[in-house]
C-alpha cells in the first residue's frame, strides 16, 4: 500500500478528540485548518460537540470510513482502536503514544513489537508511535499533535524529523515554505526510509530535509540515497551522533580512524547529499534549494556588494570555504566600467558603490552585464534590507534583483545580509516570486553557496554503488586476526605487490630463506596474537649478513616468548628491505551498518597523529579514489612538492580500487584491514605490513 494513503487523506477522524491542553486538543484545533473541515470527525463518548463539530461515539457511527485515523489515547488502548479502524475499512493511523522501544525497556520494545505484528494483520499504515504527526502543506491535511497557527506556507521543502520539536520549530520559522513536515517518530511500522523516498518521488518537493538521530533501514537508505543523487534532487541531513564517545574502539588504525558517523560521512559524499551542522543551516539551505527556479550550470560566482568594506568580507569568507571568484573576462570590464563610476575599480567580488542604490533599472543592468561573463555561473548581491518598507534603498536594491530576471537566459541570483535583521514579508516575497533566495549573514551564507557549488558539480555518474552492510550481523563475532603472512597472501590473491618474503622456524629454513632472497632484510615475528610487533622487541632492520639474520632469529622468538608467552608463533618472517618510499595507509572498515568503507591516508607512524585520511563506502571507481587522494592534506607529496619528482598516482589509485572490490566481495566475513605501510614509489607500490581481521 502506498504511502500516499497516510499522508494525502481526504477523510479523517480523531480517536480521542479532546480540549484538554495537550496533543488531542492540538491536533483537533491544527484540523480545522483542513482544505473541507466537514470531512473531519472527532469521536469522543463523553462529548456532545468540540469546537463547533459534533463528536461520535465510535468510528462505525461516522457517516463515512475514515482514510485516516489520528489516535490520541494512550498505548493500552491502541491495539483495540487499530482493530476498530480496520473493520470500518480504514488502512492508515498517526499514533502519539509512547512507552515503546524508544524506552529501552524489554516491556517497550515488546509492546512496539507486538503493535508491528498487529499492523501487519491488519494491512495498516502507522506513523510513529511517539510520534508528533505530520502537516502537508500541499493539500492542507495537519495532523499535527503540536499546535500550530495557519500560514500560507506552501512551499518545495519536504522535512522528515526523529524529532517532534524539531518539527514544531521548523513550523514557527514564518519565512519557511514547505510540502511537508513529517515527525516520523520511533518508525516501526512505516519506516523513515518510505517518508524519504516518497520524497524524493514528490513533485511537490525540490529539496528533502533530514533531522537524522539513526538509521534502522540502511540498505533502504543507501537505495534512496542513490535514487535522490540519480534524480539530482537535493538531499540536506542534521545527522546527530558525531560523538565516538561509547562506541567500541577497533584494534586497527583503520578502525579507530573510521567509526560510524565517519562513514555515514563517506556514505553522503558519496551519494552528494549535504550535510549540515545545525538547524540554521538545514532550514537556510534548505530554503534556499526551493526558492531557487534554476541552479546554476557550474560552482563560479561574483558577489556584488554596496561597499568596499562588505566586499572584502565577501573575498575573505569565500576564500576561506573554498569558493572560486574568476576573473572578469575584457569585455566584461569594460562594460561594468560603463555602468560604474570613473573612480570605480571593478573586480570579482565587486564594489559597486552605491551610485546604483536608487536605480533599479541600472542595478538589473548591472547584474545582467555580470551574468553574461560566460565565466560566472550564480551571482550574489551583498545587501542588508532594512525592515521597513520606507526605505527605498531596500526596494530599489530588491526591484533590480527582480528586474535582472526578466531575461529567460538570467543565471540565479541571490541576496545576502551582512548583518542579521528582520525580513519585511512584502520584500521577502517578492524576491521569492521571482526565484531569488534570501541566505542568511555571511558565516552561514558562504557556507551555503559552497554547499550549492558542490552539490552542482556533484556527478553521481562517476561514483560505484555501495554494496552495502554484511548480509547477516557481523557484530559481537569473535576476530581472526591473520598474521602478516596470511594478510599478504591474502592482498596477492587481488593483486596488490607486496615486498617478498619467507617464513622461517628452523636454522635449515632461514639459510634457505636468505639465499632465495639475498641481502639487505628485515626480521618479524610472525603472530596473528601479536598485532604491534614493535612493541615487543619484534622487529629487526637492515639485516646485511647471515650472523645478524640468525643473531635476529634467535632474539625475536625469544622476545616474543617474553613478552607474549601465549601467543600462537607462526614463525619469524624475513623480508626483503626495500627502498623506502612515500608511507600510506589503505584499510577497510566494515560498518555493521552502512558496510565496508576503505580509507587511505598518510600512514607509518604518523597516521594517529596527524590523521590526514580520506574515507569512501566500497566498491571505489578510479574517479573516487583519486579524489581521496587528492583530497588529502599530503596530496602534494605525491603530484610533487617543491621539486620533489611526483610518485606513482595511477598504481596507488589502483590498490585503493583492489582494496574496495576485495571488501565488497568479502563483506559478509571481512571486518577489518590495514596495510601499513604502503610504500608509494615514483614507479610502483609496495605493501610493506599487513593485517586483516575476519568474523569467525
Amino acid at each position: 500500500m502506498s504511502i500516499s494513503n497516510l499522508l494525502k487523506p481526504e477523510v479523517i477522524a480523531v480517536i480521542g478528540a479532546s480540549d484538554r491542553p495537550g496533543f488531542s486538543r492540538s491536533t483537533c484545533k491544527n484540523l480545522l485548518y483542513t482544505e473541507d473541515p466537514r470531512r473531519v470527525y472527532f469521536i469522543n463518548p463523553k462529548k456532545d460537540e468540540l469546537y463547533g463539530k459534533k463528536c461520535y461515539n465510535s468510528l462505525s457511527e461516522l457517516p463515512e470510513s475514515p482514510d485516516l485515523v489520528i489516535l490520541c489515547v494512550n498505548a493500552g488502548l491502541v491495539p483495540q482502536m487499530l482493530r476498530e479502524a480496520a473493520a470500518v475499512g480504514c488502512r492508515s493511523s498517526v499514533v502519539y503514544a509512547s512507552g515503546y522501544a524508544e524506552t529501552g525497556s524489554d516491556e517497550g520494545k515488546k509492546l512496539e513489537k507486538e503493535l508491528v505484528d498487529l499492523c501487519d494483520e491488519l494491512d495498516m499504515l502507522l506513523m510513529g508511535p511517539n510520534c508528533a504527526g505530520y502537516i502537508n502543506f500541499i493539500d492542507n491535511v495537519y495532523a499535527f499533535g503540536l499546535e500550530v497557527d495557519k500560514a500560507e506556507r506552501t512551499g518545495r521543502v519536504g522535512l522528515i524529523s526523529q524529532s517532534g520539536q524539531v518539527g514544531l520549530n521548523a513550523v514557527d520559522m514564518e519565512h519557511m515554505d514547505y510540502s511537508y513536515i513529517i515527525s516520523a517518530g520511533n518508525s516501526s511500522v512505516v519506516s523513515m526510509e518510505e517518508y524519504f523516498d516518497y520524497l524524493v518521488d514528490d513533485p511537490d518537493t525540490a529539496v528533502v530535509s533530514l533531522y537524522l538521530e539513526g538509521v534502522k533501514r540502511p540498505k533502504d537508505f543507501v537505495k534512496v540515497l542513490e535514487k535522490a543523487a540519480k534524480k539530482k534532487k537535493p538531499v540536506v541531513i542534521l545527522k546527530t551522533g558525531r560523538s565516538e564517545k561509547g562506541s567500541q574502539i577497533a584494534s586497527s588504525h583503520t578502525g579507530s580512524l573510521s567509526g560510524a558517523d565517519k562513514v555515514f560521512d563517506a556514505m553522503f559524499r558519496k551519494y552528494g547529499v549535504i550535510r549540515v551542522s545545525d538547524m540554521e543551516e538545514l532550514l537556510s539551505i534548505s530554503q534556499m534549494f526551493s526558492i531557487l527556479d534554476k541552479l546554476p550550470e557550474g560552482p563560479n560566482l561574483c558577489v556584488m556588494c554596496l561597499s568596499g568594506g562588505e566586499t572584502a568580507i565577501s573575498a575573505d569568507f569565500g576564500e576561506e570555504v573554498g569558493l572560486h571568484y574568476p576573473v572578469f573576462s575584457p569585455e566584461t570590464l569594460e562594460k561594468i566600467k560603463g555602468l560604474l563610476p570613473s573612480y570605480s575599480t571593478p573586480n570579482n567580488p565587486l564594489d559597486t558603490t552605491a551610485t546604483l542604490a536608487h536605480d533599479p533599472e541600472g542595478y538589473a543592468n548591472l547584474i545582467k552585464t555580470v551574468m553574461g561573463d560566460p565565466q560566472i555561473n550564480m551571482v550574489v548581491c551583498g545587501f542588508t534590507p532594512h525592515p521597513t518598507l520606507d526605505n527605498d534603498v531596500t526596494m530599489h536594491i530588491a526591484q533590480g534583483l527582480v528586474k535582472s530576471k526578466e531575461n529567460n537566459g538570467a543565471k540565479p541570483v541571490m541576496m545576502m545580509p551582512f548583518m542579521e535583521c528582520s525580513r519585511a514579508p512584502e520584500i521577502r516575497n517578492l524576491l521569492r516570486d521571482a526565484g531569488i533566495p534570501i541566505l542568511p549573514t555571511s558565516t552561514y551564507g558562504f557556507k551555503l553557496i559552497k554547499h550549492l557549488a558542490d552539490f552542482v558539480t556533484y556527478h553521481c555518474m562517476e561514483k560505484e554503488s555501495a554494496c552495502g552492510p554484511s548480509d547477516e550481523s557481523l557484530t559481537g563475532k569473535p576476530l581472526k586476526y591473520l598474521s602478516e603472512f596470511e594478510s599478504k597472501k591474502k592482498l596477492a590473491e587481488w593483486g596488490i605487490p607486496s615486498a617478498e618474503s619467507r617464513l622461517v622456524n628452523t636454522q635449515e629454513e632461514l639459510k634457505t630463506a636468505v639465499e632465495e632472497l639475498g641481502f639487505p632484510l628485515v626480521a618479524k615475528i610472525c603472530s596473528a596474537d601479536i598485532l604491534h610487533k614493535t612493541d615487543i622487541g619484534g622487529v629487526r632492520l637492515g639485516i646485511r649478513d647471515m650472523a645478524g639474520a640468525e643473531a635476529a632469529f634467535t632474539e625475536i622468538l625469544k622476545s616474543a616468548a617474553k613478552h607474549c608467552p601465549d601467543a600462537d608463533i607462526e614463525g619469524v618472517l624475513f623480508q626483503k628491505m626495500v627502498d623506502k618510499g612515500l608511507e600510506i595507509i589503505i584499510g577497510v572498515k566494515n560498518d555493521p551498518q552502512l558496510g565496508p568503507a576503505v580509507m587511505c591516508g598518510l600512514g607509518g607512524v604518523f597516521v594517529e597523529l596527524f590523521k590526514d585520511v580520506a574515507l569512501c563506502p566500497a566498491p571505489i571507481s578510479r574517479k573516487e579514489a583519486t579524489d581521496m587522494v587528492l583530497s588529502l592534506q599530503s596530496a602534494k607529496l605525491i603530484t610533487g612538492y617543491r621539486g620533489s619528482a611526483p610518485l606513482d598516482l595511477e598504481a596507488l589509485v589502483d590498490v585503493i580500487v583492489k582494496v574496495g572490490e576485495m571488501a565488497k566481495d568479502q563483506k559478509n566475513s571481512l571486518v577489518e584491514m590495514d596495510i601499513n605501510p604502503l610504500f608509494v614509489y615514483e614507479d610502483g607500490v609496495c605493501a610493506v605490513d599487513a593485517v586483516l581481521a575476519y568474523a569467525e
